[in-house]
């Protein structure tokens, strides 16, 4: 099985056996339900859809309570599929848990990034702004300047970098390396930052 669904607990620090402060991310990861096996014979592809976190029976619809019925499964809150050519070694029902990660591993960790709504270019893009307050200016120290020529070509083209959304995008960070494993407590300690607000919901792959 590639991966699993958790929840992004915070940050800390551990300190290595040489002595150095590592800036760690505590991820709460599992138990998780197989509640679909996809095929290439019936769905076109392989994959499997897995569950995670208890949900209230009168907070899901009949149908989405049917699909869970098939895999003996109670409502849960978090569903995403996992690519996976090797469908074969899971079952319908199964559940999976953190023995699924060693320690040393390196994973990829997926998750939504905090949205910071509309900002402007000194903020979504490090902008410096207009580097000198004298001369005539006035309010332009956070400005963008100049964003395309005259007549010609009379547009702006894409991708120019200009005020917008910021955040609130899904962003997956690779090569993360698991530091620590506490099995009953179905939590990772993964070394460095992960996407996300605390308790938001994250994807972890090997």
């Amino acid at each position: 099985m590639p991966g699993l669904i958790g929840r992004k607990i915070g940050m800390t620090s551990i300190f290595s056996e040489e002595g150095k402060n590592i800036p760690c991310t505590i991820l709460e990861v599992g138990p998780c339900k197989v509640t679909q096996i996809k095929t290439v014979e019936i769905d076109g592809y392989n994959a499997v859809q897995l569950g995670f976190e208890q949900q209230k029976e009168n907070r899901a619809g009949k149908a989405t309570l049917g699909h869970f019925k098939k895999a003996k499964s109670s409502p849960l809150r978090k569903l995403t599929e996992f690519a996976n050519d090797f469908v074969e070694d899971v079952a319908l029902g199964d559940t999976l848990g953190v023995e699924l990660f060693d320690e040393g591993d390196y994973v990829s960790v997926s998750g939504t990034s905090k949205g910071k709504g509309f900002q402007g270019v000194v903020k979504r893009h490090n902008f410096r702004g207009v580097g000198d307050a004298t001369h005539g200016q006035h309010n332009r120290l956070r400005a963008p300047g100049s964003i395309g020529a005259a007549s010609y070509p009379a547009r702006v083209f894409k991708g120019m970098r200009m005020a917008g959304q910021m955040g609130n995008k899904k962003v997956t960070v690779d090569n993360l390396q698991i530091v620590k494993v506490l099995a009953d407590r179905n939590v990772i300690v993964v070394k460095g930052a992960v996407p996300g607000s605390n308790n938001s919901y994250i994807t972890i792959e090997k």
